[in-house]
């Protein structure tokens, strides 16, 4: 392989990759359609964006037809559940482990430095994501109380997890591409800058028409505890970690320096909202409850519920252990990125810092702000 890098360049490499993969793929649908493509890649990834659009507990086909399984017959074809499964995250981490390379290799050619400014003007994108991922839970919702869709399949599709996370890392990636034009250009004296203010505007954006959904709709409706109790929550328990990390372990954040702030809150706050969402819902005035659909988060909750006593799991719920996993998680992130990967790789330690915050705020975004639409 070393030879080939050498021979032909590592992009061209790469490329070669995701072409010949990317190929494959297609293929292998067109001459096995029921092997390859219905049993594998409608089963475990766009059927489960098809259930999600839908706001179905399980979708499967019927002569061709995506339809909910309650109303198919039984000996209809294979079934997919809303969100993600161990076969989905087989295909889903290495297609990011590619396309972070084709990151580093666009930065390389760039130019793009002062790494660190970039990490915090990408922060808005993050929550972006979280934000545009519930205007399609808002769509879903529209299904159920209409029978009808504001933004039809397959476009609503994008903005389903986890194909939205590619939309935005495209939206996020040309936004790059325009802020180093206009550094280079002169017109901004640099590239954080209209980075950062291109993602507050589509935030902000994002989060007004759910405003404007939930004041005019009749399937959304605005619950104001639920984002105060998450947000303080979440602060909380950064506050809390960061200064014992300060006090009695302080070489972990040398690395990360104030990065390892936001890595802490961006996984606090995917937790408190797991914890909030799935046990505490009702008590902030949502009708139900909402339902677990990571098999991690799911597993946990469902392994805390088996074995605590059920009188004390009234008390705490089953959830409260993963925002402790999600802590664990970051604070073992911190320690990874010391010093002496930030010297060796800056780029590579800079992309994979944005990957880990963003695999965090982007879902506990979403599940913060679907209660807080209700939808």
């Amino acid at each position: 392989m070393d030879d080939v890098i050498d021979r032909f360049g590592a992009e061209r490499v790469w490329a070669a990759i995701v072409a010949s993969l990317a190929a494959a793929v297609v293929l292998g649908a067109l001459l096995f359609p029921q092997r390859i493509y219905v049993e594998i890649i409608w089963q475990y990834f766009w059927g489960p964006v098809v259930a999600d659009a839908h706001s179905w507990n399980c979708a499967t086909l019927v002569d061709g037809q995506a339809v909910s399984c309650a109303e198919a017959p039984a000996d209809a074809g294979p079934t997919a559940e809303p969100g993600y499964t161990f076969v989905s995250y087989a295909g889903y981490i290495p297609t990011l482990v590619l396309l972070l390379i084709g990151v580093i290799f666009l930065v390389r050619r760039l130019e793009i430095e002062r790494y660190r400014a970039g990490f915090f003007a990408l922060f808005p994108f993050m929550l972006f994501g979280g934000a545009l991922r519930v205007v399609e839970d808002a769509n879903a919702a529209a299904f159920v109380y209409t029978g009808e869709m504001a933004i039809d399949l397959p476009w609503s599709g994008f903005i389903i997890s986890p194909l939205i996370y590619f939309t935005v890392f495209f939206v996020a990636l040309f936004a790059v591409v325009l802020s180093v034009w206009l550094e280079r250009n002169d017109y901004v004296s640099g590239y954080e800058y209209p980075l950062a203010g291109i993602g507050t505007a589509l935030l902000s954006l994002t989060v007004l028409f759910l405003a404007y959904t939930a004041a005019t709709k009749e399937y959304a409706e605005f619950y104001p505890l639920v984002p105060l109790v998450i947000l303080v929550g979440a602060t909380l328990a950064t506050a809390i970690t960061w200064v014992a990390l300060e006090r009695f372990a302080p070489e972990l954040n040398r690395g990360t320096e104030y990065m390892g702030i936001v890595v802490i809150w961006a996984h606090a706050v995917d937790g408190v909202a797991n914890v909030i969402g799935l046990d505490w819902a009702t008590s902030l005035g949502l009708p139900a409850n909402l339902v677990p659909k990571h098999p991690i988060n799911r597993a946990i909750a469902n392994t805390t519920a088996d074995v605590l006593p059920a009188d004390i799991v009234s008390i705490t719920g089953s959830a409260w252990p993963f925002l402790l996993v999600k802590i664990a998680a970051a604070v073992f992130v911190i320690w990874i990125f010391d010093e002496t990967v930030f010297e060796d790789s800056p780029r590579y330690a800079i992309l994979l810092m944005i990957t880990v915050v963003a695999v965090g705020l982007g879902p506990g975004t979403r599940d913060m702000l679907r209660a807080t639409f209700g939808v």
